[in-house]
């Protein structure tokens, strides 16, 4: 994947953005009396946008290469963007936030994805995604219960009410997981179709 000088431009500012919003996430949670750094990796918020940094910043410094990076390159769009609307359909609103922590919440579900998502679409290197990015893109979203849910039974934290398994049961938790793993299953598979059909016309 080989990047313009627009695409390592769009997607260093891109980097930038979601670093500033992970690392004043950070501050405002370490200044709360109640809250744990600890938990922040729980997030999916905090490691879609740890994907968004770390993929856009090796775009911007065209080093974009391999399968490990196609991958998470593609779960990082999947990821940011099912961040964005699960926020703004199931979470918007449940806590009213103030200073450092409504401009982190502010960065990482609105202003990273939309620039995440424009960037992949009108700037990104095309070409690199195949079927199996797709498929080994899914063992993110399966890592993440991996480790939230065990955690959760074990700690009593989970981070979204919709994996709370303490208030809702397992049964209602895993729909609810399905439904997201099909919307992600979704996502992934339009880029990819995205990204062939954009590859093919730059190609003719």
């Amino acid at each position: 994947m080989h990047g313009s000088k627009l695409t390592r431009g769009w997607f260093a500012i891109t980097a930038l953005v979601a670093l500033t919003g992970l690392v004043t996430q950070v501050i405002a949670t370490a200044s709360d009396p109640d809250g744990r750094v600890a938990n922040l990796l729980c997030f999916f918020t905090i490691d879609s946008n740890l994907l968004v940094t770390l993929t856009s910043a090796v775009v911007a410094l065209g080093a974009a290469r391999g399968r490990l990076f196609t991958v998470l390159w593609l779960d990082a769009l999947a990821g940011i963007i099912v961040t964005g609307i699960v926020y703004q359909v199931a979470l918007a609103g449940l806590y009213e936030l103030h200073g450092l922590s409504l401009f982190s919440d502010t960065m990482l579900h609105k202003v990273t994805p939309i620039l995440f998502v424009l960037g992949w679409l009108l700037v990104a290197p095309r070409g690199a995604l195949t079927w199996r990015t797709v498929w080994w893109s899914l063992l993110y979203p399966l890592a993440w219960l991996a480790f939230t849910l065990p955690r959760g039974a074990l700690t009593g934290f989970y981070p979204y009410p919709f994996v709370d398994a303490g208030a809702l049961g397992y049964g209602q938790v895993t729909l609810n997981c399905v439904f997201i793993g099909l919307f992600f299953t979704a996502l992934t598979t339009g880029a990819f179709l995205y990204d062939r059909r954009f590859a093919r016309l730059e190609a003719a």
